[in-house]
Formats: C-alpha cells, structure tokens, sequence
C-alpha cells in the first residue's frame, strides 16, 4: 500500500502561490480547480479576498485527505474488517468525485483507488479466513453434540450419575461460550446441530430423572425392610443373652436388605446396633458374673495341676494311673470355668499329663503282651540255634583254613548276635 505524502495528513493552510497550480479566483469570486488541462468551478467567495477564497476551499480537500489518512491508518494498523473499510472507501469515493475543493484530487483518488485494490485483497482473505473459522466452529459444535449423544446413548443403568451430570453441564456452558464468542453460523446448520444437541441433552435428563425415580423407590423398599428389622431387633431386648442367636439371623437378613441412602442407613443402623449391643451387654454381663465366680475354681484347677504333676514321676504304671484317675475325677466336679480361654488353657495343660502317662501305658502293655512274648520267645530260640550252628561253622572253617568261609560265617554270627541283643536275649 502506498505511503501518502506527508503534506496530504497535514492540515496546513497552503500559501497563494502553490494553490495557484491547483485554484485559482475570478474577479467575481468564483473559484475553480484544476483538474488535468481544464478548470472546474468548485464555487464563489464574493467577500472575501482570492487568498481567503483559496483557502476555503483548500480546507474542504484537507478534510478529504484526513478522511482518506485516517481509513489508510485503519487498514494498516488492523482491527476494522476490510469489508466495512471497503464501504468507507466507497463514500470518501464519492465524495472526492465533483468535490467543492481545491487541491489534486486526482492524486487523492488514486490513493483511494489504492486503498480500495488492497482493501479487495484483504477481503477475499478474510472471507477465506470466515469460512475457515466457520468450518472450525462446525467441527467444534459437532464435537460437543456427539459427546453429549455419546453420554445420552450410554446405559443408565451404569451411569455414574452425578460425574455425567456434571459433563453434561460442562458440554452445555461450552456451546453457550461458543455461541456467544463464536463465529456466526449458518442458520440451518447452527439449528440442526442444536436439535440434536438438544435432544441428546432431553434423553440425559430423562435418563437421570427415571434412575432416581427408580432409586427412590428402591431406598424406600430397603428403608421397609430395615425398619422392620429393627423392630424386630428391639423386641429382643427382654430375652438377654438368648436372643443374640435371633438376632444374628437378623443381621444376615440386614446383609441382604439393599440400601436405603446414607442417611436413612446411618439412622437405622444405630438403632439396629443399639438393639443387639444390648443383648451382648447382657451376655458380658453374665461372662463378667461367671469369671469372678470361676475365680476360686481357677484356684482348685491349679492346685490339681500341681499335683498332677507328679504323677509321671511314680514308678508304678498302675499306681501312676489311679493317681490320675481321682485327679480327673475332682477337676471334672469344679465344673465350667470362666472366661472359656482360662478353662481350655487349664486342660490343655491336664491332657499333656494325662498324655504322658498314657504313653508309659502302652508301652508296658506292648512289653507285658503274651502274645508279643510268645513271638520274642520263639525268635530268641531261633536265634540261639542259629548263634550254635554258626560257631560250629566258624570253627570249622577256621580249621579247614578256609579263610573266606570263616569270615562269612563270622559275620552272620555278629548279625544275629545283635538281633538277639535287640530282643534282650
């Protein structure tokens, strides 16, 4: 674009002598201006000298070169679309056509013309560069329609509410900003991505609108329930201890009731739990009441083990179980003892005793057995017979000078020797 000379953006009065080559006035007061080898009446100043007429009318071109500086600063500096730039063109155009002033108004509207070509350029790229934004804000649009129609179209089933909730009012605000600071676009096209943003956003709310319909009568099923177990629960409370077995059956049905929302389920819970720390209260009550009564018996059981303790020591099997037996026998008529993990710490303690001596039993009893005798006694003659032939053996080959049978024989005899030891023979 070009540059307009400095003297067009400058509004100085020009002197007689330069306006003389663009203006001159007649003796009536007629002014005219030069355009190319002919002279046009721009109009009459009749009272006032030539040089005030001139510069009347030199005024009126000044302003024209203002206007046409100032659309030239605006195209330069940027903001103004070209088009609107174009349409002031277009009047400072006609204005400087036949205008009443005096000045070189071709050399004006060339650089109009100017302005006006470069003006034409940069419109078609903004119009290239609109239909580019337009395009880019389809896609956008689009963009947010297909996720609010994904979100519409997942099952509501398995929707997390609240977190789609919130997405669908995060796609909403989206397309309102956009909307508003956004290119403009077409009408059918703006309407029909619209439609079907609207539409996918209707069956999100439909969809939600009927989870919680649902889920409201769901809770309120649970809530029946739960309430129901609570009475139920609470009407334990004279069976005590007893009633813990019932009221176990009830909290597996509690288990199994569903939910009733948080605030429901916090409030029944209480008092279903109040309801069965009752029963168990009153069984650590009774615990409490027999660990001090079992105190005594704890005693006793100990002083048994003291003396139990040395029955393992007694030499006779039979005097070491008798001892036992009357032992059992006074343990057992204490009774139960409190708590129960005291009671069985006590008779694991007894059943080692008890344990030890009935080891010692049976292997008197596998000594002692006639039949184990019988057989023992039967080996242990055979090997006595085997023990004689093998001497004889040995001598005999130790006096033929057979040195290998001597060793075999000598060797059979050592093993039977040792099995006779084992047998106590």
């Amino acid at each position: 674009m070009p540059r307009a000379p400095q003297a067009a953006v400058k509004p100085v009065l020009p002197t007689v002598a330069p306006s003389a080559s663009w203006g001159r006035v007649d003796d009536d007061g007629t002014v005219f201006v030069r355009e190319g080898d002919d002279w046009r009446a721009v109009g009459q100043y009749p009272d006032g000298t030539p040089a005030e007429a001139l510069a009347y009318f030199e005024r009126k071109f000044t302003d024209l070169v203002s206007e046409v500086t100032l659309l030239e600063v605006r195209h330069r500096r940027g903001g103004a679309s070209a088009a609107d730039l174009r349409s002031a063109v277009g009047l400072v155009r006609d204005k400087i056509t036949g205008a009443m002033a005096v000045g070189d108004l071709a050399s004006l509207a060339a650089r109009v013309e100017a302005l006006d070509a470069e003006l034409a350029t940069a419109s078609e790229t903004e119009v290239a560069a609109a239909r580019e934004a337009v395009q880019q804000a389809i896609a956008h649009r689009t963009g947010l329609v297909e996720q609010a129609e994904a979100l519409a179209a997942r099952d509501p089933k398995s929707v997390q509410w609240k977190q789609a909730t919130s997405e669908m009012t995060s796609l909403f605000d989206q397309w309102q900003a956009h909307q508003q600071n956004g290119p403009r676009l077409p009408k059918s096209t703006a309407q029909q991505l619209w439609k079907r943003f609207r539409d996918a956003r209707g069956t999100v709310d439909k969809h939600r609108r009927e989870f919680y319909a649902e889920l409201d009568e769901t809770h309120k099923a649970a809530r029946d329930r739960k309430t129901r177990l609570v009475e139920r629960a609470e009407a334990l409370a004279p069976r005590g201890e007893d009633g813990i077995a019932a009221y176990r059956d009830l909290l597996d049905e509690w288990k199994s009731s569903g939910r009733a929302g948080k605030k429901v389920d916090d409030a029944l819970w209480a008092r279903f739990k109040a309801a069965g720390d009752a029963l168990y209260g009153a069984r650590a009550e009774r615990e409490n009441a027999d660990a001090e009564a079992s105190k005594e018996k704890i005693a006793a059981r100990r002083a048994l083990l003291v003396e139990a303790a040395a029955v393992p020591d007694e030499k006779d099997i039979a005097k070491a179980r008798q001892l036992l037996t009357g032992i059992q026998r006074r343990w057992d008529e204490l009774g139960r003892i409190f708590p129960r993990e005291v009671e069985r710490a006590l008779d694991d303690d007894l059943r080692k005793i008890e344990q030890s001596v009935s080891t010692r039993e049976q292997a008197d009893w596998k000594r002692n057995n006639p039949e184990t005798k019988a057989r023992a006694n039967d080996m242990t003659r055979q090997l006595h017979d085997a023990i004689e032939k093998l001497e004889a053996e040995v001598e005999a080959a130790r006096a033929a000078g057979d040195a290998r049978a001597e060793a075999a024989a000598t060797e059979a005899l050592s093993a039977r020797k040792a099995w006779l030891s084992a047998l106590g023979g």
